[in-house]
């Protein structure tokens, strides 16, 4: 399976464009344009592969097949979950699925992703007590009682990570009190926070362990969770065959260089896929510029993955001839 998405993150400040940023232009060999890297380069390169392939090989063993959503950057209710989902109620499963993200570095098919983080997300909302300043017996200051808490889950060491996977990492990304006052004590502070964790944990431990020191700290509380995705590794050698090898080969055939494999960066639509039993890569284009102004792709780099990609199938889809 070839998967990718057709929606983008929105153009930002059209002024700062040189170009305009849906309209693709290409200047001195570079195509400059939203999404042009996030993802729509990457889509053209599976199908004009594909397109190749088929002709040179119309009795290819196996079947190639494509998933594209418009839902990837936004909420991800209605594209891949809905199609995995219908996929798991028919017991169609997927073997092996590249997706298209930009997973390059420095030049085309320096990294592998064969794999990704965990991420889950949370909005506490801490109450207290508004009142005066002035009157501190009055009042129940959530700012103060909110403090030792975060710092506590702040440096909390959750785990060492594995051969794959960094150790796993708290960020908190917002936190909002108060009354635009300053003689007032807010009744609230809302904070948000984010985990991307690795194969070492689990969600339900991530959960338990906030919410264990949000207690400990004898806060009035109401939190709410948001469970991005589980972390997921392609391994080498695996039961199913070896893919990894398999892509690996694909990139240096083309390169002349070995890939990297990484799990780092965000999250990907994958995370939806791998839960199935697939075996899922991440192979792209070169991602400096993606969701930034003037997001370019080198037009060049779209020709060399397309190799890429046709001796993706090639490994995988011939292999007596391999």
């Amino acid at each position: 399976m070839f998967f990718g998405h057709t929606d983008v993150v929105p153009a930002g400040n059209l002024a700062l464009w040189h170009t305009p940023p849906f309209q693709p232009t290409i200047i001195d060999g570079v195509l400059y344009g939203r999404g042009a890297a996030d993802m729509k380069g990457s889509l053209a390169a599976m199908i004009v592969a594909t397109e190749r392939f088929v002709t040179d090989h119309p009795t290819y063993h196996g079947a190639i097949t494509y998933l594209i959503t418009s839902d990837e950057e936004g909420p991800f209710i209605n594209g891949t979950t809905r199609v995995i989902d219908t996929l798991e109620a028919r017991n169609e499963k997927i073997t092996y699925c590249i997706v298209g993200e930009p997973s390059s570095t420095n030049s085309v098919g320096d990294i592998i992703k064969n794999g990704r983080r965990g991420s889950i997300s949370a909005e506490v909302d801490i109450k207290g007590k508004q009142g005066h300043v002035a009157y501190p017996d009055h009042v129940i200051n959530p700012i103060h009682m909110a403090m030792p808490a975060l710092a506590e889950l702040s440096q909390l060491h959750w785990d060492n990570g594995n051969e794959y996977f960094p150790a796993t990492s708290f960020q908190l990304s917002n936190i909002n009190s108060g009354t635009g006052a300053t003689n007032v004590v807010p009744g609230h502070l809302t904070a948000l926070f984010n985990l991307r964790y690795s194969t070492e944990l689990t969600d339900q431990i991530i959960v338990e362990q906030v919410e264990t020191i949000l207690n400990k700290h004898q806060l009035d509380f109401d939190i709410k969770w948001t469970f991005n995705g589980k972390p997921f590794i392609t391994e080498l050698g695996d039961k199913t065959g070896d893919f990894l090898t398999s892509v690996t080969k694909a990139v240096s055939s083309v390169t002349g260089t070995n890939p990297q494999l990484s799990t780092s960066g965000g999250t990907s639509d994958g995370r939806f896929i791998a839960p199935t039993g697939a075996k899922v890569i991440e192979l792209g284009p070169c991602n400096a510029t993606i969701h930034q102004v003037n997001e370019s792709v080198v037009c060049q780099d779209l020709d060399k993955l397309c190799d890429i990609y046709y001796a993706c199938l090639q490994q995988v889809l011939l292999p007596n001839e391999q």
